[in-house]
């Protein structure tokens, strides 16, 4: 099925970039803020890996749920808006307080729970149930309303490209530490 290798190429991609965004920062570095209220590195890298944990929770909450009769209906176009929208970084969204930076955890728990998390997302991607399109659960902002799973999972990839951009837009500001 096309969208399954679309979804892992971005989880793939994603990946990588998420790491290659966080390798060899130094601790100046990675807790840096460009302004006040603004996020550190740290920072993002930690919303990063709180927003996937939850994300999966909405494929599987998706998947738990029955069958939805008109998910045609209710999902049509949301694939197209998600991938127009997130990786470009159009809009500011206001996260939910379970998925706000807390500086709860380390550097490495982050590397950690990130990779953890991606290999349950992955084998869960690899191994779809049949019609996992028509399993819908709602997203809390209403700009995104009803997704099936298949867009939940999409949805952990393009979050994370969103957010490796962010963390770029970090390095390149003025005043961000030398390594």
């Amino acid at each position: 099925m096309q969208l399954d290798h679309q979804l892992l190429q971005l989880l793939d991609e994603s990946h990588r970039q998420f790491f290659a965004a966080i390798d060899g920062l130094t601790e100046a570095q990675w807790v840096w803020k460009p302004a006040p209220g603004r996020w550190s590195i740290g920072e993002t890298a930690e919303h990063i890996v709180l927003a996937e944990d939850r994300l999966f929770g909405g494929a599987r909450r998706a998947m738990a749920a029955p069958r939805n009769p008109d998910w045609e209906t209710q999902t049509q176009g949301k694939t197209e808006l998600l991938l127009r929208v997130l990786p470009a970084r159009q809009g500011k969204a206001i996260s939910p307080d379970p998925i706000l930076p807390h500086q709860a955890l380390t550097r490495s728990q982050v590397e950690e729970r990130f990779v953890q998390q991606r290999a349950a997302i992955v084998g869960f991607a690899q191994a779809p149930p049949p019609a996992w399109q028509e399993h819908t659960s709602v997203h809390p902002f209403p700009k995104f309303g009803t997704l099936n799973a298949y867009q939940w999972l999409l949805y952990v990839p393009l979050h994370t490209i969103r957010h490796n951009r962010q963390i770029a837009e970090v390095k390149a500001t003025a005043g961000y530490p030398a390594g």
